[in-house]
């Protein structure tokens, strides 16, 4: 008596049996291998250095007080939540990342959608926008604290000077307004960074269907509302997650144009403070512990963001 053995369909008898697990093992480690000296460097550069300073922040640490040097626990985190200075930091903080992201998205959006038009010299228009974000930060503050707004010289007392006549007000605007000084060279800074992404996202718009919508009727604004600003969410929402990103960490405006003076002192700022004028070494590793873990939770949102636009753009 004699059985018969099927073979599942589509396969013949004369095909060479798999590779074994311990081969495909080998295979998976000689693709990874190449990144590993890459991966060490990153976790010597970035993990070692936030693994002491979180250690450090749960130690009492302070150089004027060598005796007193040991285990603190939470106390710094306490103090930092809790210290009115450092709160107002935090307060300073959220304002200006929330109207620099904002208005920047706002611009950029605005630039982007003149920009994706067809016009002479688009190419050379489209570096010169680009031109304030690859600007050195500390440059950029620079130009805006003595070019822009020192009372003296500076091109926006020119301006009302050559409006209104020798009587013109002369207004320091920097005093007059602190924040919104800071606000503002930012603004400057990121609308390109927005623009650029913004742009890209115009340019993947599916423009079959926007012109099968233009022909049965849909206005311009229609047409923004209903199928360009609903493609673009995603985008938007990207580009103020990366900007929120690096506006939390901004350090350079505010240290150049106020330092830090007048009520701009933003977290950041308020760490340097800690770290070289008090020399608490603790309090100031719990501060910036504090904002490594919101960045980290930008971050994550930012990261589903481009995961759900590659998933989109994979799935055309």
């Amino acid at each position: 008596m004699s059985t018969t053995v099927e073979r599942p369909a589509g396969t013949t008898g004369t095909e060479p049996p798999g590779p074994g697990p311990a081969l495909r093992r080998a295979g998976d480690w000689a693709r990874r291998a190449p990144l590993l000296p890459a991966l060490v460097f990153m976790i010597i550069v970035t993990q070692l250095p936030f693994l002491f300073t979180l250690v450090i922040s749960f130690m009492n640490w302070n150089a004027y007080y060598p005796d007193e040097r040991g285990f603190a626990g939470i106390d710094n985190f306490r103090r930092v939540l809790t210290d009115v200075t450092t709160r107002d930091a935090i307060i300073v903080t959220i304002v200006m990342t929330v109207a620099v992201v904002l208005a920047s998205l706002v611009l950029g959006l605005l630039i982007a959608l003149l920009l994706d038009r067809a016009f002479l010299g688009r190419g050379i228009v489209r570096t010169l926008m680009i031109t304030p974000f690859l600007v050195v930060p500390v440059a950029a503050a620079l130009v805006w604290k003595h070019a822009l707004y020192n009372p003296e010289y500076g091109l926006f007392n020119g301006v009302l000077t050559g409006l209104f006549g020798a009587n013109a007000p002369q207004p320091d605007w920097i005093t007059v307004m602190p924040l919104t000084a800071v606000i503002i060279s930012l603004i400057w800074q990121w609308t390109p960074f927005m623009m650029l992404i913004i742009l890209a996202g115009l340019q993947s718009k599916p423009h079959d269907v926007i012109e099968a919508a233009r022909i049965d009727g849909c206005n311009t604004w229609q047409l923004f509302r209903h199928m360009t600003f609903p493609h673009l969410r995603q985008y938007l929402e990207l580009g103020g997650l990366l900007g929120a990103i690096y506006v939390v960490q901004n350090f350079d405006a505010v240290f150049v144009i106020t330092s830090g003076g007048l009520g701009t002192a933003n977290l950041p700022y308020t760490i340097y403070q800690i770290f070289y004028n008090a020399q608490d070494y603790g309090r100031a590793s719990a501060a910036g512990v504090v904002v490594v873990i919101g960045t980290i939770v930008i971050a994550t949102f930012a990261l589903r963001t481009v995961s759900s636009l590659f998933r989109e753009e994979g799935s055309r």
